[in-house]
């Protein structure tokens, strides 16, 4: 508080700083940047402090350029579809970012990604050039094989450290995924990078730029080994890294997480009278060291359980109201030494006086698990360790997901998903907590080379055996209950939606300057049914109510030709259109109706009569 009343020029700063923290560096607005946030005039020249690279202006349109694409869903892939809200996707995911644009913005609790970590053997998609024709792409990246898979020489490069932008490559592939993945964070949502020394300087910066620079919250660091071995040339490299960020620090709870079974163990041993409610405790000194300051007030007797009364050598933690409050609940220890004299500690129960285990401080450093616990889970759930090798540990994941999650429930989204580690994480935690997290996972149908394990193994693509290990483990939890689980309110949600991405079930509007004026004919043409031969209804309904803003958990019900989303929020007509559909979708008062313009092929009456009845009662109608 300095006194001062706050000026307009102030408050809109903060404002801007919230909303569009990229476009700050060194606390001033960039106007180059703020310009390129806009669509405008994309051009960085000035010279100014900020991570720079080749392709960065690119990078900037692709992020800009909207989709076409859409989400189509695989009933025969999932498990328990209609009942789950948990969501796994195949597709490339900065396409599926966009496409979740809408229907998620500011709703995702935790973000954790595990990117290509740019070593020089990697392979990664780039450059990424989605306003170009569909023809145009598939003669730069490569044909499709007969079944419809993009070819791994087409559909990959190599990013090799001799190319002369090897870290502008990898930099033009994240940015525009991590200002679109900031758009769908909650306000008091958070993003885990997993990352190792190749990139860790230039990522800091380009999260530092997008998410900004105060939102910064640690730099976890991983021992991910136990020791090295003889190839290392200087030093053993023992760790990676994990950069964690906040979408708005000032809306983050403080943190805690729940105590690691290993400290319970080997802390949490004695027991006393409150054990059933309480649980076992630990002790620790009342004496305060000499690190806190002195004050008077904290020096009082205490009585002894002999009926001596027990001063601190300097002073006491506790206040005397605290301390005798303690006493009279039993909750001090008095323990005798060798002279006959009596020190005090306090009891820390393992639980709360409501039976909740306690919780702690999460340190920046894990050390207790390793990457071998990843491939011993892949062994567990596939028999075979090279099936998907050097996975991340659930048990690492579980550690990031308490720290991302205080309450037990929400969505967390991983969108370089793998062997979808993630989800089992997710998953071995609700059980195990009754919690309500759930998960969009995303992962590329990345193809397995022929001589790989995983192919001999049946997996055509990464996303097979993410999608297969995540059947696995939800098989597991119901043999463990003989296949008693039923999805019912309170129960574990053991499903999972699979959606692909695909193109749009409408004809996308080609134009160019270069089009003649028998090609414009053509194409008008085409347009006068807009839904495209390879169409299928359920397809269309999806694609509409995501474009529409709902999101893929929201509610469908087919009824009288009608499909109702979200108990009549809104209703779409695919099928047919009469009088009786018109009144029944009247009734049901929603708040926007979207019908196929071609349903009222030959009833311009109808269609004049609907659209006029719909105004008047206030309902937003469309027809395409």
């Amino acid at each position: 508080m300095n006194g001062k009343s706050q000026i307009p020029k102030n408050i809109l700063l903060e404002n801007l700083k919230e909303l569009v923290p990229e476009i700050f560096s060194e606390e001033k607005i960039d106007l180059e940047k703020l310009k390129a946030t806009l669509g405008e005039d994309i051009n960085f020249s000035n010279e100014r402090y900020v991570l720079n690279w080749a392709g960065k202006s690119d990078a900037f349109r692709i992020l800009q350029s909207p989709t076409t694409k859409t989400l189509v869903p695989l009933r025969n892939e999932s498990v328990n579809f209609d009942e789950t809200e948990n969501i796994f996707i195949e597709g490339e995911n900065i396409e599926v970012l966009k496409v979740l644009q809408k229907s998620y913005f500011g709703k995702i609790k935790m973000i954790y990604i595990d990117p290509p970590y740019n070593t020089g053997n990697d392979s990664f998609i780039y450059p990424d050039k989605f306003s170009e024709t569909r023809e145009d792409y598939q003669k730069r990246v490569g044909d499709k094989d007969e079944e419809g898979y993009m070819t791994r020489e087409g559909m990959f490069r190599k990013n090799s450290k001799e190319n002369g932008q090897y870290h502008s490559n990898w930099l033009n592939m994240m940015y525009p995924r991590l200002f679109l993945a900031r758009n769908l964070l909650r306000d008091d949502g958070v993003i885990f990078v997993s990352i190792d020394d190749n990139e860790i300087h230039n990522l800091r910066i380009l999260m530092n730029e997008v998410f900004g620079e105060e939102n910064f919250i640690d730099n976890i660091i991983w021992k991910k080994r136990y020791g090295g071995g003889a190839k290392e040339k200087y030093l053993i490299s023992l760790h990676e890294y994990v950069l964690l960020f906040a979408k708005n620090i000032n809306s983050l709870p403080n943190i805690y997480i729940p105590l690691a079974e290993q400290s319970i163990e080997k802390y949490y041993k004695q027991k006393d009278n409150n054990y059933n409610i309480r649980g076992p405790y630990r002790t620790h000194p009342l004496e305060a060291t000499k690190s806190m300051g002195e004050r008077r007030n904290l020096v009082f007797p205490i009585p002894s359980p002999d009926g001596k009364e027990i001063m601190p050598k300097r002073q006491w933690l506790w206040s005397k109201e605290r301390a005798y409050e303690a006493l009279k609940k039993g909750e001090l220890e008095f323990i005798k030494g060798k002279n006959g004299d009596w020190t005090v500690h306090t009891k820390q129960y393992l639980k709360d006086e409501e039976g909740n285990i306690r919780k702690d401080k999460a340190f920046s450093i894990i050390d207790d698990v390793y990457t071998q616990h990843g491939t011993n889970e892949i062994i567990e759930i596939f028999g075979n360790a090279q099936i998907f090798p050097f996975p991340k540990p659930t048990s690492f994941l579980k550690y990031l997901i308490n720290i991302g999650i205080q309450d037990s429930e929400g969505i967390i989204l991983d969108f370089f998903s793998g062997s979808g580690s993630l989800c089992q994480a997710i998953i071995d935690l609700n059980k195990k907590d009754k919690g309500n997290r759930k998960f969009i996972c995303v992962q590329l149908p990345e193809l397995c080379e022929e001589k790989s394990e995983a192919f001999k193994a049946g997996y055509k693509t990464i996303a097979d055996i993410a999608k297969d290990r995540i059947r696995k483990v939800i098989d597991k939890i119901k043999q463990e209950h003989e296949g008693k689980i039923k999805f019912e309110e309170g129960n574990q949600d053991l499903g999972f939606k699979v959606l692909k991405l695909s193109n749009s079930n409408f004809k996308v509007w080609r134009m160019n300057e270069k089009n003649s004026a028998e090609e414009l004919e053509k194409q008008m043409e085409i347009f006068t049914d807009p839904v495209s031969q390879e169409a299928q209804i359920e397809n269309m309904v999806y694609e509409l109510f995501l474009k529409s803003g709902f999101d893929i958990n929201s509610k469908i019900e087919h009824r009288n030709n009608c499909f109702i989303i979200n108990e009549s929020e809104m209703i779409l007509l695919l099928e047919e259109v009469n009088l009786a559909v018109v009144n029944e979708v009247m009734n049901l008062k929603p708040s926007k109706i979207i019908a196929l313009d071609k349903l009222f092929e030959g009833n311009d009456q109808l269609k004049t009569n609907t659209a006029l009845q719909l105004k008047d009662a206030g309902i937003d109608f469309k027809t395409i």
